[in-house]
């Protein structure tokens, strides 16, 4: 990103109007990278730079994004990851974009991606319950007894799960909802059962649906989706 003068950036960042930034900057209220800035001619580099007024950390305002795609097995839901087939490379857009939690590389389906800051925090938040489905396919037929356990919740990794939802498909297939999402749990909570996950597949996150998108494709969420999704996570 090119050097802008400080009083633009905090005028771009929404803190306050150029003029009133120049009045900011002379008075001694603006640190960048630390340090004291009273030069109003001085220019920063916004994705570089630290910058802040009174204490507060600005960023630049972005047009704010909002993106469901269907996660292909073997793709990682990292940004950068030397040797691996990341998510972001399916997305072509310029805005810089980000995932919301993670689908492990053998899983499927509904991933979420934006530059919202705020909704990535909140949807990741253990405070705050936002369902995730999956579809779960093992490996050999699934007792009743084992979808009860899980749903009432197994013992992994050294803690309970919390209740989840849990609906038979058919033999060897299941509906899962949880309102958590450590570390390759489905899987491990299937494993503590004496079964074994052949395929994974989320196909709802809060009030966002799969669908028909199809597998490696991605859509902008609708008004509505995105209008329901900020409201589930206002405070």
């Amino acid at each position: 990103m090119p050097l802008v003068r400080l009083q633009k950036f905090l005028s771009s960042a929404g803190y306050c109007s150029r003029r009133q930034g120049e009045v900011h900057i002379q008075k001694g209220k603006v640190r960048v990278n630390g340090r004291v800035i009273t030069e109003l001619g001085t220019k920063v580099d916004p994705e570089k730079d630290r910058i802040d007024i009174n204490g507060q950390l600005l960023t630049v305002r972005q047009t704010p994004v909002y993106i469901a795609l269907n996660k292909p097995r073997s793709y990682v839901t990292t940004c950068n990851q030397k040797n691996e087939k990341i998510v972001v490379d399916l997305v072509d857009i310029p805005e810089r974009i980000y995932p919301v939690g993670r689908l492990d590389k053998d899983s499927t389906g509904l991933l979420l991606m934006t530059n919202d800051g705020n909704l990535h925090h909140h949807l990741l938040h253990p405070s705050f319950d936002h369902e995730k489905e999956y579809i779960v396919t093992v490996a050999t037929p699934i007792s009743d007894s084992a979808l009860a356990k899980m749903e009432k919740g197994i013992t992994i990794l050294g803690e309970k799960t919390r209740p989840a939802i849990v609906k038979r498909v058919s033999s060897k297939r299941f509906l899962i909802q949880l309102k958590e999402g450590r570390n390759r749990q489905i899987r491990r909570m299937v494993k503590k059962t004496g079964n074994r996950v052949t395929a994974l597949k989320r196909i709802r996150v809060a009030n966002i649906k799969l669908g028909t998108l199809p597998e490696g494709a991605w859509r902008h969420l609708t008004k509505k989706e995105i209008e329901e999704l900020l409201k589930s996570v206002a405070t």
